[in-house]
């Protein structure tokens, strides 16, 4: 977020309670980033994120939506949110809405979502020792999440309420392929503007593809040839 210019505006489709709305820290007014999330309650805390009494733009929605006119942002991000998805088609679609909301020209798109490799400081004990191999496709899985009651609750409940909520743990290679299914759905070149050799003018070049702190992130770029070199 650091290195995204003055007066950019983008996307943080599953915003939850928009973590990331307020960055960059050191120029929080710089860029102007809209949380969508399909949480009302999330959205209501997202509109008042960080240490700032700033307002946050946030949109009631789904990530699989057509909510945008395409290519109406500079960038997008989508962060620890297409894990949630059950199947490997949703989860195309939900990277297919990112690189169509964003500009085909200079667009840039940050991604992370579980991984199977857990470091170990991970707490997220999901797959048990000597379980991690995979044959490519990742693990799905389902994470208890413990609900903590709200200060000023009108009504008390007894013991614990635990919900169990859906991951889809990735794989090393998987979001990158995933990559690769919804830019080919989308007629896209995957790869630079300037290695491409193929006949189409329009693409998605993959910056960075790796592993951090237990997820796994891409970072891309969306391209599109002049209209001298069409």
């Amino acid at each position: 977020m650091s290195s995204i210019s003055t007066g950019c505006v983008g996307l943080d489709a599953g915003t939850g309670n928009g973590k990331y709305l307020p960055l960059p820290l050191d120029r929080p007014t710089d860029i102007l980033t809209i949380g969508l999330d399909r949480s009302i309650n999330l959205l209501q805390i997202a509109r008042t994120a960080g240490e700032s009494q700033r307002t946050h733009e946030v949109v009631w929605g789904d990530v699989l939506g057509h909510g945008w006119r395409p290519g109406v942002f500079d960038y997008a991000i989508s962060i620890a949110t297409i894990h949630h998805l059950a199947t490997h088609e949703r989860r195309i679609q939900a990277v297919k809405r990112l690189i169509e909301s964003v500009s085909s020209q200079h667009g840039r798109i940050l991604i992370y979502v579980w991984a199977i490799e857990q470091d170990e400081l991970s707490k997220r004990k999901v797959i048990p020792d000597g379980d991690a191999e995979t044959d490519g496709r990742g693990k799905d899985v389902v994470v208890p999440w413990v609900l903590t009651p709200q200060k000023g609750a009108r009504e008390k409940t007894t013991g614990q309420q635990v919900f169990n909520r859906y991951y889809h743990m990735f794989a090393k290679g998987e979001l990158s392929g995933l990559v690769c299914d919804a830019a080919r759905e989308l007629g896209l070149d995957v790869g630079s503007s300037q290695a491409t050799d193929s006949h189409r003018q329009r693409g998605i070049e993959i910056v960075q593809d790796g592993w951090e702190r237990s997820n796994y992130y891409v970072e891309l770029r969306c391209w599109e040839l002049p209209d001298s070199m069409k």
